[in-house]
């Protein structure tokens, strides 16, 4: 499984404003700066996510962009599929709409076992969560395993 450049600059954005003090605007160009992004890919994310109604923008002097609820109320699922769409694709479709034939029949399963994973993972974080740096014990749980760190 890939995550887009889109995707990690959506979230990575999405906690800076989760860090924000008293919820104050930030404008495109300071989130760009701070986590070294793109300013015009990030426009385009931050009208992503606008318009996805997780963050609102404010025009004019001390403007800029905030969450539009709180940030515990918000999942890296949520910023995720605002930019990039559903979590876990094959092919360009959803693992569940999928057909295949003999051998390869429970590969469907497969496919549906991680897009539960993914989802367990992506739900249960929430911006406040990565704001404050203290992920979900289960989340945590998961990088406990030496193995989480490594590639085969």
């Amino acid at each position: 499984m890939r995550i887009s450049a889109k995707a990690d600059y959506a979230v990575r954005a999405a906690a800076e404003l989760a860090a924000s003090l008293d919820g104050a605007p930030r404008t495109a160009e300071d989130l760009a700066a701070t986590q070294q992004i793109p300013r015009k890919f990030l426009e385009a994310i931050l009208t992503a996510l606008r318009a996805e109604g997780l963050v609102v923008s404010q025009r004019g002097l001390g403007g800029g962009y905030r969450l539009a609820r709180d940030a515990a109320q918000i999942s890296v699922a949520d910023v995720v599929r605002a930019v990039d769409g559903p979590l876990v694709f094959v092919r360009g479709e959803r693992p569940s709409e999928l057909d295949y034939q003999g051998p390869a029949a429970p590969l469907i399963d497969v496919w549906v076992a991680l897009r539960a994973n993914v989802r367990a993972v992506l739900e249960a974080v929430t911006l406040a969560d990565l704001a404050s740096g203290s992920l979900p014990r289960d989340v945590r749980a998961l990088l406990a395993d030496e193995g989480a760190w490594t590639n085969p």
